[in-house]
């Protein structure tokens, strides 16, 4: 009795398939719920792909604009070679750096460093645009930094312009081409410095030569008659050692200075932002500024410099660290390495003067392995110098 009641297989009943009309197609993206599209925009965070992807659908195009990690990869610097040229800063420098040796120094590391600021200045501020009037506009999603037209018109989106359809922008990051001091091949300069309403502090460090084998120090050290005794050598002081350092640190200040000018259109416009890093192409220098930062720049505004469109920097103290020879741990060799800390004198307080000796913030400003060379300086006997606002 039993057995009769066990089910067939072969007795399923199956539903008769439908062909009058075809499965509707699935859309997996419209699945995705928008926080999770926000997540992966957010690690795309190219400003120029996010431009891509905005043009996908509505969608995306309705969702990049929350976008919160942005980074901008500047391609190229637009300038008028005559206004550059003709410019009373471009001629103020020149006649302030025509004579003595010194300045021959300072044209060799600051050269085109004014007209490169002027042209910076002009792509982060303004787009420069190559087209008629009867053209149309479309928003800057549409286009990369650099788009034409079916007539071979171009125009070119700065990174202010291009940035105002994000609104909740937190991490920003732009990235210039390359840095701006003309540096000799085989000389190692790099800087970070970090800016409120002025400059908070800077770190720069620098060495004359890089050598990377045991015969390229064997011949530095019997052929230069180098000695390290723990203090800096006389021949520093009398054979230009000291005022190519000067000139490094000036020009390092200048530029941090300059990159700090340009950004107030976009800090002012950002009232979201969290933290905004300006680089280069060339890791030669890097301008940081966080969220308290931020907030001091809205609310006090930058004294600018009566000199050309920077910052003004305030009077400053200074450490200097100064090896002849400085072994890293990977084999290589800095020749000539110095290390210099900097602090407006207004923050010259005890706390400050332990936190410069210790090496905390110094130490942590570079990469690896220059964030060893850092820490191995500031073991080294310490020298003051001061330095006036410019």
């Amino acid at each position: 009795m039993s057995s009769s009641l066990r089910p067939d297989p072969t007795a399923k009943i199956h539903p008769e398939p439908s062909f009058s009309h075809p499965p509707p197609s699935i859309d997996y993206f419209d699945r995705l719920p928008d926080s999770l599209l926000l997540l992966i925009f957010n690690r795309i965070c190219d400003v120029k792909a996010l431009g891509r992807c905005c043009i996908v659908s509505r969608r995306f195009h309705s969702l990049i604009p929350q976008v919160e990690n942005v980074v901008v990869k500047v391609d190229c610097v637009i300038s008028d070679d005559d206004s550059t040229s003709s410019s009373p800063t471009n001629s103020a420098a020149d006649n302030r750096n025509r004579n003595g040796p010194f300045s021959n120094l300072v044209r060799l590391v600051c050269s085109g460093i004014v007209k490169h600021f002027q042209a910076l200045g002009q792509f982060l501020t303004a787009p420069k645009r190559f087209t008629n009037p009867s053209s149309s506009g479309s928003s800057s999603f549409d286009n990369d930094d650099a788009s034409d037209d079916q007539n071979g018109v171009v125009t070119h989106h700065s990174p202010t312009q291009v940035l105002k359809n994000f609104n909740e922008i937190r991490f920003l990051k732009i990235e210039l081409p390359t840095g701006e001091l003309g540096i000799e091949g085989g000389v190692l300069l790099k800087w970070r410095a970090d800016f409120g309403s002025t400059l908070d502090n800077c770190v720069i460090l620098g060495a004359s030569a890089i050598l990377e084998n045991s015969q390229d120090v064997i011949c530095s050290t019997t052929g230069g008659g180098i000695e390290d005794n723990g203090s800096i050598p006389e021949s520093f002081y009398t054979d230009g050692g000291l005022k190519l350092r000067v000139v490094w640190t000036i020009s390092s200040l200048i530029a941090a200075s300059a990159r700090h000018y340009l950004l107030q259109p976009i800090i002012s416009e950002h009232k979201t932002l969290e933290s905004l890093v300006l680089t280069d192409g060339d890791g030669q220098g890097v301008l940081c500024m966080n969220r308290d930062q931020l907030e001091e720049l809205r609310v006090k505004p930058l004294s600018a410099s009566s000199a050309s469109k920077r910052t003004l920097v305030p009077a400053l103290n200074m450490r200097l660290w100064y090896a002849p020879l400085l072994e890293l741990p990977n084999g290589v060799v800095l020749k000539g390495a110095t290390l210099v800390a900097i602090r407006p004198s207004e923050q010259a307080g005890v706390g400050v003067k332990k936190e410069i000796s210790d090496g905390c913030w110094v130490s942590s400003a570079f990469e690896e392995p220059f964030g060893t060379a850092a820490r191995m300086l500031v073991k080294r006997r310490t020298y003051c110098l001061e330095m006036n606002s410019f």
